[in-house]
């Protein structure tokens, strides 16, 4: 028997007719308003303007604002609708996307005041986000954007991107000013919260922390993703982002010898376009010095640019590939890089300069160095790719440490934060679609393995009979939701276990090798729990009988059958609870009066237990 088994929306309320393309209505001060021309209006849904940089323009805060307001319209679509007041440097047009509502160039400052006009009377328009940075807005330290704050009659939520320690009168007055005119602030890490509060005197109550959302990556085989790059036999180190000085990515390439002389099939890839507010000002300067760099270092062989703004797909692709994560950044003050994010979202080791958000982020995930030391930088590398168990280790703390920064959990931080401001808020949250993806991933013929390492099924650590019994009432519930012909293997699979479980007095095992063995420590455990959840399993789908063939239904009832005869012998109130439940649906379809009175007295049981245990501050069935 051992053998035979282990044989190992559109919810948008404005209907839109098919367009060629948006058109943008010149309007008073130069603002230009993106209007879809022939909208038919239905109820519509009030919305949320952003101001903030925006794709196509390549800019973080621009990339970082796009993937927010899809997040939010993922969830809250039927909520809100979302706009975007784009910030447009001086000397660039781009061509926007239809959420674009207002473009606003940024160096002029009498605009500022005519999009306040816009903004007040937009009788749709209910609340305000800001992203800020200092250099996306006109006037000494972006003052500019105080002509609007101080105007507008709409509740503002900013998210501050950096945090200055130390400002001096001008900068502090200016977020003192953009603090006071907000109706909270939004930042990154726990240490730009800290500043705000003592060096600029913003009260804690007034300063939410929303990590930095990330896009998690849901396949890690660095194998594969290397092969697909044609870098199969090499050791992978990797920087990406806007190119500029800021990033000191001259220090990486001074730390390359030493590491090469360990590791000589080592390649560094060095990913992204120069910063375009770079390009304007001092054009490929610093990407001919880097190249310079490396011809005179003789690494002509380990080092490749990738002169590319890639597409998300493309970056996390090659950010899985990556062994070692490369963050060289020289500025002591940087409050948050979203490179940094992404790169530990997709599983990277990183060995990082300590800027405030690498000191909070890389808690066993990574290795700080000190800012320009290209020796301790080589050194570290050098560590890492000596001990391939401690990148594993670190590359899986990274995945784990990432996790709740996900998009869509900044996305209802960020709602919820505007339920503090207005209680009226009236949400429809979007459900995700269910996938089986990864219980998919988690089963073999066999049945479903126990844990996994991430996205990675743990073979070493078998099977379970809690987790198959699970997995039955799962997924024979989605199949009786969605109809899908695949479930039926996974059901099957899952009973299956089952009955292998069961021993000739009706009584389960719980833990079971890869081979189809049973571990020793099934007669070293209490297993009544696991028991429990398989008469449970079993009751449900012999409740869902009328989807499946009969021979199907029978195998579940013959064991159910089986495993009547110990149950007056279970004492786990647990067990019991399980099992209650299970008879339950079972006699849904038998409607038996000797199920019912084996409900009835396990019941009474149960009442037994509460009654000799609790007491008035403890009202539980065990002690």
């Amino acid at each position: 028997m051992e053998n035979e088994i282990f044989d190992n929306t559109n919810n948008s309320v404005i209907l839109y007719k098919e367009l060629s393309k948006s058109s943008y209505t010149f309007i008073t001060g130069n603002i230009w308003e993106n209007k879809t021309p022939e909208a038919e209006i239905r109820a519509p849904l009030p919305e949320i303007l952003f101001i903030t940089s925006y794709p196509p323009r390549e800019c973080g805060i621009a990339t970082y604002s796009h993937d927010l307001l899809n997040a939010i319209q993922e969830k809250f679509g039927q909520s809100f609708s979302l706009k975007v007041c784009a910030l447009q440097a001086k000397e660039t047009a781009y061509s926007y996307p239809g959420e674009v509502k207002y473009i606003l160039r940024a160096s002029e400052v009498e605009q500022y005041h005519h999009i306040a006009d816009q903004i007040n009377s937009d009788k749709n328009l209910m609340y305000v986000f800001i992203q800020h940075e200092f250099g996306l807005f006109g006037g000494e330290y972006g003052e500019y954007i105080l002509r609007v704050l101080s105007k507008i009659n709409k509740p503002v939520i900013t998210t501050f991107h950096t945090v200055l320690p130390k400002p001096d009168i001008k900068r502090n007055k200016i977020v003192r000013a953009i603090a006071a005119l907000s109706k909270c602030l939004v930042v990154m890490t726990k240490n730009s919260a800290d500043i705000l509060e003592k060096d600029y005197e913003v009260a804690a109550e007034k300063i939410i922390i929303i990590p930095h959302g990330t896009h998690l990556s849901c396949t890690f085989n660095v194998r594969e993703k290397k092969a697909k790059y044609h870098l199969a036999n090499r050791i992978v180190l990797s920087t990406f982002g806007l190119i500029s000085p800021g990033k000191s990515i001259e220090t990486a390439l001074d730390a390359l010898p030493a590491i090469i002389k360990e590791y000589p099939n080592v390649l560094y890839l060095i990913i992204g376009k120069t910063h375009p507010g770079v390009v304007v000002h001092d054009g490929e300067k610093y990407r001919d010095f880097l190249y310079e760099k490396v011809t005179e270092l003789n690494l002509q062989n380990n080092v490749k640019f990738i002169n590319k703004y890639l597409p998300l797909e493309e970056l996390q692709e090659y950010l899985q590939l990556t062994d070692i994560y490369f963050f060289t950044s020289k500025d002591p003050f940087q409050a948050v890089s979203g490179t940094l994010a992404y790169a530990i979202a997709c599983g990277c080791p990183v060995i990082s300069t300590p800027i405030p958000h690498a000191k909070e982020l890389l808690d066993g995930a990574g290795i700080s160095f000190d800012f320009q030391n290209s020796k301790q930088l080589a050194a570290a590398a050098i560590k890492l790719l000596s001990h391939p168990a401690l990148l594993q280790e670190m590359r899986l703390n990274a995945l784990h440490r990432i996790s709740p920064t996900a998009w869509q959990n900044s996305a209802i931080a960020h709602v919820e934060l505007l339920q503090k401001i207005d209680k009226e808020i009236k949400l429809k949250y979007t459900l995700p679609e269910i996938s089986l993806a990864h219980i998919k991933r988690l089963t073999t013929n066999s049945g479903m393995i126990q844990f996994s390492k991430i996205a990675a099924p743990d073979l070493q650590s078998g099977y379970t009979l809690d987790d198959n019994a699970r997995a039955l009432i799962a997924v024979t519930k989605h199949y009786q939701s969605t109809g899908e012909i695949g479930d039926l293997h996974l059901i099957d699979t899952y009973l299956n276990f089952i009955i292998f479980c069961q021993q000739e007095d009706g009584i389960f095992l719980n833990y079971v090798d890869t081979g189809g063995g049973f571990f020793e420590k099934n007669h070293d455990e209490n297993l009544e729990d696991s028991n429990g959840r398989a008469i449970w399993a079993l009751g449900e789908f012999i409740s869902y009988g009328y989807l499946f063939s009969y021979d199907f239904v029978a195998r579940a009832q013959k064991a159910i059958d089986k495993s009547l005869n110990y149950i007056s012998f279970l004492q786990s109130p647990r067990a019991i609870a399980f099992i209650i439940k299970g008879l339950h649906h079972y006699n849904l379809v038998k409607d038996d009066a000797e199920l019912k009175q084996m409900i009835t007295t396990l019941a009474d049981n149960l009442v037994s237990k509460y009654r000799g245990v609790s007491d008035k501050d403890w009202k539980w069935f065990e002690e």
